[in-house]
């Protein structure tokens, strides 16, 4: 049997994932906005407008890529990934106006790029295996994906936080002999000038890339034109008329979403839970490394699970994994909260190859990144709304909470208001994962997805 990793397009697509998802800047992210003179309230809309693009472009992405090519999305994405890197590398900081507008440019450039990646990747990839009859190996090439992403990932994160840090940067300088002043005005942007290169690299890996055909009936006209977009708005509603007339597929997003929204939601916020947890800043971009390493042997637990497990099995490791570690931070234990921030972790990890691994197995190829890519904006738009959710519950408890002392600081205040919010989580997550169970005792009634998948 040929090996999935000897196909160029397999190939192509590990390298895709691991250069569009290696960003040098994700462990400073929230101060590299603030560094270059932007509010937290800016720096709240731009995430607000970056969320928003991927909603909007999310699904006529998927159905282009079903009808236009896979391969012509993931260009598109690559071209969109170098544009949005450049704007941010570039931008002159004598205006604040203007670095405003860059950024939300660079927003919404970002937020189609991932609209336009997501599925578009997977469809060729699994589509390409399909064509080579060894579609079995999904796992495994996931597998592999997930284990290559995240070493990189790690080596992304220690050098992004590494070259942000003007101190140490100049002592590197002054022992390598270099007569340069480094200040952070001018190290802010290394760790852009890195995700540029990667930006680069990525464009390089969907040129290389071949389209993959369907050999089938419903094969649609993938030249550009006004009856090929016609036919992907068209795919657009037959694709979300298969899932909701699909109960496994239904069941299968609506519990990815209750999952990921709610782990996000606090994943986004870990450089807080980190503070209050007493652990030093300058840990943190070790810390967001050293949970990569979970991603070199969780997909091998998972891939374990999926072929040998059924989903309910696996629906319960999940859930207790996650309730162990929403009630585990709720504690705010100083060091050895890290390990509830562990399991939330491997939970993402095992939502991700699961809600692949079986949305691939039952979804025809003629839609499949449309499909996919309804995953995508299901999982955004649920995370948006618990977003909103969470702004309220933040105003609601800054006036439950007791004000600080004269002597505290805000930051002390906007902690304890932190803390508070915490013990919610669990409670939202019960709350959605009943009604999940219910739903989903409802749409698979009589079926035997879960026995069938799982065998």
């Amino acid at each position: 049997m040929t090996s999935p990793f000897a196909i160029n397009n397999i190939r192509q697509f590990i390298a895709f994932r691991v250069f569009f998802n290696a960003r040098f800047y994700y462990p400073v992210f929230t101060i590299l906005f603030l560094d270059f003179g932007l509010t937290l309230r800016q720096f709240a809309l731009l995430n607000a407008a970056w969320a928003a693009a991927i909603v909007l472009f999310e699904v006529p992405s998927g159905a282009l890529a079903d009808t236009l090519g896979r391969r012509n999305l993931l260009v598109f994405a690559g071209v969109l990934m170098v544009v949005e890197m450049a704007l941010l590398c570039f931008v002159p900081r004598d205006s604040l106006n203007i670095v405003f507008i860059v950024f939300l440019i660079n927003r919404v450039l970002s937020g189609a790029a991932e609209a336009a990646a997501s599925g578009a990747d997977e469809a060729l990839a699994y589509d390409t295996l399909k064509k080579e009859g060894v579609a079995d190996a999904w796992g495994g090439v996931l597998e592999k994906q997930m284990r290559v992403q995240s070493i990189v990932r790690i080596g992304a994160m220690i050098l992004g936080a590494v070259v942000y840090d003007p101190d140490l940067m100049q002592r590197i300088a002054d022992a390598l002999g270099l007569t340069i002043i480094l200040t952070q005005d001018t190290t802010v942007r290394f760790p852009l000038f890195l995700t540029l290169v990667f930006a680069v690299m990525t464009l390089i890996s969907t040129l290389r890339m071949r389209e993959v055909v369907a050999d089938d009936k419903n094969n649609l006209d993938r030249k550009p034109s006004l009856k090929s977009i016609i036919q992907a708005f068209k795919l657009t509603f037959q694709a979300g008329r298969w899932i909701l007339t699909t109960p496994f597929a239904l069941v299968v997003i609506t519990a990815g979403l209750v999952f990921d929204s709610i782990i996000r939601m606090l994943g986004t916020m870990n450089s807080q839970y980190y503070r209050v947890i007493d652990l030093p800043e300058a840990s943190f971009g070790l810390i967001s490394a050293a949970m990569g390493l979970l991603g070199i042997f969780i997909p091998k637990i998972a891939l374990g699970l999926a072929a040998k497990r059924s989903p309910t099995i696996n629906l319960t490791v999940m859930v207790v994994l996650t309730l162990c570690g929403l009630v585990g931070i709720t504690f705010v234990l100083p060091v050895v909260g890290l390990i509830p921030v562990i399991m939330l972790s491997s939970v993402m990890y095992l939502l991700n190859f699961f809600v692949s691994y079986y949305l691939n197995l039952i979804t025809d190829s003629n839609q499949r990144a449309t499909v996919l890519s309804f995953k995508g904006l299901s999982y955004n738009l649920a995370y948006g709304l618990i977003g909103v959710l969470y702004s309220l519950l933040l105003a609601f408890l800054r006036h439950q909470v007791k004000a600080p002392a004269s002597h505290a600081s805000s930051q002390d205040f906007e902690q304890v208001v932190y803390i508070a919010s915490l013990a919610w989580f669990p409670w939202v997550f019960i709350f959605s994962l009943a009604a999940l169970l219910v739903f989903a005792r409802w749409k698979l009634r009589g079926e035997a997805y879960g026995e069938r998948i799982g065998s």
